[in-house]
């Protein structure tokens, strides 16, 4: 049953959806960590 309804999801267009939402995700921690986690860090810690 959940499969059934699971295998409307098995196109690849989902799949590389999928991996561009998780992949801007990671570039969008990366920079927020870099602009402001890390100065912040650096100023707290001066």
């Amino acid at each position: 049953m959940v499969t059934e309804r699971l295998s409307r999801f098995d196109h690849p267009a989902w799949i590389t959806a999928v991996s561009t939402l998780i992949a801007w995700g990671i570039i969008l921690t990366v920079v927020f960590v870099v602009l402001f986690a890390l100065p912040y860090l650096a100023v707290t810690l001066l």
